[in-house]
């Protein structure tokens, strides 16, 4: 049976916004078939880093503000909250909510801010690749999870959506190890779909009125899209929202990881509901550049010649050094404890100890860190 996603068109973040919410919910048969009263619903959001709404690395404030509103009229408790990369702290909890707009957008509603930083690990022997993992505790405290995503590329996983956006309960600097015992992206996908198999949230929305393009998820550009999509089925909304851009879903690991395991990962197994996708013609959407050296695993050549090639075309970090402000932040993201600061206070990657993982990338305030391309790279991936 088809997975079913609703597309609806929203050009802007406006007070209409509700109403195109509730549409699109009714058409999956409504918010109270989700929650009941008096149950506590968690508003997975995702909430990368200390930015302001219009730089479209969060989840809009908007958008979370409408999907309050519907869990309140079903009488549930909505539960604002995400674990940030960086540390699992209630002081970075209480800067990023001020600078996203949550903080007012709870002040607003009565919605609860998260401020609970405990964690706890839990067994997972359905997992194909992981059998427990260490989670934040307000997400079992929950009786609900609904996902809140924003449609953005990603330099490392090409797309981060409805399934990347779940590896946001696993706390703070614990998800740096998954990256370190984790170098190869196809397993890294399989280790993100275990967590979203165990999550299991009862709704999925992603806010697509503005995305991201080019080197997300928050290195790239903001981009207007205009769209809201709404699914029970995380891998059908992934790859509906791929579609809807104009991105490979077959470029995305996480697609293909569910693939896989039979999951509804392709136009195919989707169901569109809605409006017509003939309303978005979303052309040029800038992709990051690829990353992929997976496929030298499957030549047949010796090991020690695939690690000599591997050297030549695998991506790496690159510092702008006149923006770097020396905030010291990618030194204490990076997994593998490749980055120093010299005398001077600027940052180098020891590239031998680098895994490619870009989290530095990914949450550099400055966007002062680049991906950069060996010449053979270039050439093989251009």
């Amino acid at each position: 049976m088809a997975s079913e996603v609703v597309l609806k068109y929203c050009p802007q973040y406006s007070p209409e916004l509700l109403t195109v919410l509730k549409d699109a919910v009714d058409e999956t048969g409504g918010i109270t078939k989700y929650i009941q009263p008096g149950q506590k619903v968690f508003l997975k959001l995702n909430l990368l880093m200390k930015t302001t709404p219009e730089e479209a690395v969060t989840t809009h404030p908007a958008v979370v503000e409408a999907v309050i509103r519907l869990v309140q009229e079903a009488g549930g408790i909505p539960v604002i909250g995400d674990s940030p990369g960086g540390p699992y702290t209630v002081r970075s909890l209480r800067t990023i909510y001020a600078c996203s707009g949550l903080q007012e957008v709870a002040r607003r509603t009565g919605a609860i801010l998260n401020e609970n930083v405990e964690q706890t690990t839990v067994s997972f022997p359905q997992g194909k690749v992981i059998k427990s993992l260490t989670v934040t505790q307000s997400i079992l405290d929950a009786d609900v999870i609904i996902s809140i995503s924003k449609l953005k590329t990603h330099v490392l996983m090409t797309f981060t959506g409805a399934v990347k956006v779940l590896f946001g309960i696993v706390p703070g600097l614990l998800k740096a190890e998954y990256h370190l015992k984790m170098p190869n992206n196809n397993d890294f996908a399989n280790v993100l779909v275990d967590i979203c198999e165990w999550a299991k949230p009862s709704l999925h929305i992603m806010d697509g009125i503005v995305g991201m393009e080019g080197d997300g998820p928050s290195g790239g550009k903001p981009r207007s899209i205009g769209a809201l999509l709404v699914s029970t089925d995380p891998y059908a909304l992934d790859t509906a929202a791929c579609t809807l851009v104009g991105l490979n879903p077959k470029s995305v690991p996480t697609i293909q990881a569910a693939k896989g395991r039979g999951f509804a990962a392709s136009l195919e197994d989707i169901c569109f509901l809605g409006d017509d996708r003939s309303i978005w013609n979303i052309k040029n959407f800038a992709v990051p550049q690829r990353m992929g050296v997976n496929f030298l695993d499957r030549l047949p050549l010796p090991k020690p010649v695939t690690q000599v090639l591997v050297k030549q075309i695998r991506p790496f970090p690159g510092f702008r050094t006149e923006a770097c402000i020396g905030c010291g932040d990618c030194q204490k993201n990076c997994p593998s404890q490749a980055i120093v600061f010299n005398q001077k206070r600027k940052p180098q990657v020891d590239l031998q100890s680098c895994i490619r993982c870009f989290c530095c990338q990914e949450l550099c305030p400055q966007k002062a860190v680049e991906i950069k391309k060996p010449w053979l790279g270039k050439m093989l991936f251009r």
